[in-house]
C-alpha cells in the first residue's frame, strides 16, 4: 500500500494549502502518475456549496520526508473544474500559459528567499514569537541575524526534510528579528520553483506543528521596531544571464 498526500491551493485570501490523504495499491514513484481526485469546494472558497466538486489535477510529486516509510509521496495538485477547464484559483496553470506564449526562448530562472516567523501555541492574538519573553520585548535586534537566534532546531529539520523530497532548498540563514528565520529555492525553472516553495512551505507548518509551534509569513507579524519578513523574488533570463547581461537588465 501507498500513502499519497493532495497538496492544492485554495480560494481563500491569504492562499492556504489544503491536503488529503490517498491510500493506493501500488504506485510508481518514479514515471507512476498519481490518480485524479476530488475535494468540496464550498469548504475552501473554490465552489458553492449547490455545486461544490472540484478536480485535483496532479501535476509533480515528492518522496514524504514526513513519514517514515519508502511508500509515501506528496502529490501537489493543480485544481481544475469538473468540466476539464482550469479554476479560476488555479494560478499555476496562468503562470504556464504565460510562459508558453512568449515567443522567444528566454530561459527564466527564478530563486526565493522566504522569510519566516515562529510562534509559540496559545490563544489567537495572544501569541509570541519563538523565544520571546512573556513579559516585555527580548533584546533589540543586532545580534540575531545570521547569529545566534532561537529556532535552528526547527531550521536543520526543514532543511534535511526539504532535502530528503527533493525540494531544491539551495540555502538558510537566521533572520534579523528574534524567532526569525530564512530558507532560499532555487534558482530554477519558474514552474518547477514555485512548486517547490509550496512544498517547502508546507512541510515548515507540518514540522512547527509536530514542536507544538506556528510558523508566520505575515509580512509585519510583530508592530513596532521590528524586522517584516518577506519573500524576495530573484528573476533572470538567458539574456540577462549572458555576457553583456546589464544591457537587457537597464533596457
Amino acid at each position: 500500500m501507498h500513502k499519497l498526500e493532495y497538496l492544492w491551493l485554495d480560494g481563500c485570501n491569504p492562499t492556504q494549502i489544503r491536503s488529503k490523504t490517498k491510500i493506493v495499491k501500488s504506485f510508481g514513484r518514479k514515471g507512476g502518475e498519481a490518480p485524479i481526485w476530488g475535494f468540496d469546494g464550498s469548504s475552501t472558497e473554490q465552489a458553492k456549496g449547490s455545486d461544490s466538486d472540484c478536480v485535483l489535477k496532479p501535476v509533480r510529486v515528492y518522496p514524504n520526508p514526513l513519514e517514515d516509510s519508502d511508500y509515501a509521496s506528496i502529490v501537489l495538485c493543480e485544481v481544475w473544474n469538473v468540466d476539464d477547464t482550469p479554476h479560476e484559483t488555479n494560478t499555476r496553470r496562468l503562470l504556464e500559459e504565460t510562459i508558453t506564449d512568449i515567443e522567444d526562448d528566454i530561459d527564466e530562472w527564478v530563486g526565493f528567499e522566504q522569510e519566516y516567523t515562529l510562534f509559540e501555541s496559545g490563544e489567537l492574538g495572544e501569541r509570541k514569537p519563538y523565544g520571546w519573553p512573556d513579559v516585555g520585548e527580548p533584546e533589540p535586534q543586532g545580534d540575531y541575524y545570521c547569529g545566534r537566534n532561537i529556532g535552528e532546531n526547527i531550521m536543520k529539520e526543514h532543511t534535511d526534510a526539504c532535502i530528503e523530497a527533493g525540494v531544491w532548498i539551495c540555502g538558510t540563514n537566521a533572520e534579523v528579528m528574534l524567532g526569525q528565520w530564512e530558507y532560499q529555492i532555487g534558482a530554477g525553472g519558474s514552474i518547477h520553483m514555485s512548486d517547490d516553495l509550496w512544498v517547502a512551505r508546507w512541510l515548515m507548518e507540518r514540522i512547527c506543528e509536530k514542536h507544538d509551534l506556528s510558523v508566520s509569513l505575515d509580512p509585519k507579524p510583530i508592530q513596532g521596531d521590528w524586522n517584516g519578513a518577506g519573500c524576495h523574488t530573484n528573476f533572470s533570463t538567458k539574456y540577462t544571464r549572458g555576457h553583456g547581461g546589464d544591457e537587457f537588465i537597464f533596457k
